[in-house]
Parts: structure tokens; sequence; C-alpha cells
């Protein structure tokens, strides 16, 4: 069965580029996007996703609120954080994500965090 992945980020194009590359392993499909924290909270109780792929600047994510929501709601959703600041990796982990990705590294690296989450399921 698939890997079923809501993508969070406010940038259209980062959503389309990220579908694009995702859905070319037949093991992943993403069921779900969303621009702004908000629809996230309306959309995950009927997504019935594994993973959520959220960009740690999101519009009204407020940093750990809404991953402490999250893992309160859907303990079972791995969440992997993306970013344009490779800094703000540790600042997204101690918030409780499971995962982070720098949006300036390889592609690989984001399959690898995928594959890992995978895993953990």
């Amino acid at each position: 069965m698939p890997m079923r992945i809501m993508l969070a980020d406010d940038h259209p194009q980062v959503r389309s580029a990220l579908r694009l590359a995702l859905e070319q392993d037949p093991d992943l499909t993403v069921v779900a996007e969303a621009g702004c924290a908000q629809t996230v909270r309306e959309q995950l109780p009927h997504a019935r996703i594994d993973l959520l792929m959220i960009d740690w600047g999101l519009p009204g994510l407020a940093s750990d609120d809404l991953i402490s929501w999250i893992k309160c709601q859907n303990s079972h959703v791995r969440i992997l954080a993306l970013s344009g600041r490779p800094e703000a990796g540790a600042e997204a982990l101690s918030a409780g994500v499971d995962s982070f990705v720098s949006k300036g590294d390889p592609p690989e690296c984001l399959f690898s965090a995928v594959r890992d989450l995978r895993c953990r399921l």
C-alpha cells in the first residue's frame, strides 16, 4: 500500500515540484495539499495520511503549537519539516517533527528521509 502524503507549503510551485518528484515512486502518493496551517488543521482529520511534509515557515505554523496538535490528534502520522534555512532544523526537531530536510539539500536527502520515515510506520 502506498505511503499517503500531505504537502503543506505556502508556495504552490514548491508543492507542485514536490508532488512531481514524490509521485515518481509508486510507493508514494500525495493525497492532500495545504497552503497554510489552518488548511492543515481542516484537512488532516479526513486525509488519512502517513506523512506530513511541512514547510517550517508555513503561515500560521506558530512553531510547535501545530506540531503538538498533530501529534495529539494523529499519533501515527510522521512529520517531515522542510526549510530553506538549514539552521531551522534544530528548532523543528526540538518541536517534535520526526525528520528535517533543508530545501537546499540534494533530492536524495529528501527521498532518504521519506524512506526512513516509511520504515518507522
